[in-house]
């Protein structure tokens, strides 16, 4: 998949003030400072797209942006969609109050969202299982919402622990999943698993369009 063009459209502040759902769309979602912006700007090779921060909870709104991508570069055959960076959950410094409205606010989309295809949950590849992130993929679990898993910052930690932590966490999956699902090591420095992500993008988008 290549993307040819890569537009900021809208934040809002509720589900029911979200763009018209009249095209497929993926969300990205994962812990505070988890590299959630680098890698939407990796994705998009736009390092302007999405605002990155070194202060956790910079994200506070549902994020749109409209995406038209063709298979291969130079091609005809578009796909219109959206990406949609949603906040950051668990440690942000906010008031309890504040974080309350961020959880129902991300549920109501979660839940609520008609053309939301799949969720990336990123998840800090650096980091051994932490039950933040295991209860965060129980509870998609639970709404029955499709999601794919991204291990972030594979460049920030060397392979083996980078692989044990996968491993490790995975396995913390299996002991309440029969099936697991997707998953991707990526680095936005390194620009690894842009084109798995994307990869799994197109496949849905073509699985749509029939």
């Amino acid at each position: 998949m290549h993307i040819s063009k890569a537009a900021y459209l809208v934040s809002s502040p509720e589900v029911e003030k979200c763009p018209a759902p009249d095209r497929p769309e993926y969300a990205f979602i994962g812990r505070s400072n988890v590299g959630k912006s680098s890698l939407i700007n990796m994705l998009c090779r736009n390092q302007k797209l999405a605002k990155t921060s070194g202060s956790p909870g910079k994200t506070q709104l549902i994020n749109h942006f409209e995406i038209t991508s063709v298979k291969q570069e130079g091609g005809r055959d578009y796909s219109n969609w959206y990406l949609v960076d949603l906040p950051g959950y668990g440690f942000a410094k906010v008031s309890q109050t504040q974080r309350r409205q961020w959880e129902k606010m991300i549920e109501n989309y979660l839940r609520k969202r008609e053309n939301l295809i799949m969720v990336f949950i990123l998840i800090d590849s650096r980091h051994e299982p932490q039950r933040i992130d295991l209860d965060f993929v129980n509870q998609l679990g639970e709404w029955q919402v499709p999601f794919t898993l991204v291990f972030t910052k594979a460049d920030k930690e060397n392979q083996r622990t980078v692989a044990k932590n996968v491993k490790d966490f995975l396995n913390a999956m299996r002991e309440t999943w029969q099936f697991l699902p997707a998953h991707v090591v990526s680095s936005a420095i390194k620009q690894t698993g842009r084109d798995k992500i994307l990869g799994i993008i197109s496949e849905l988008n073509k699985e749509i369009s029939g």
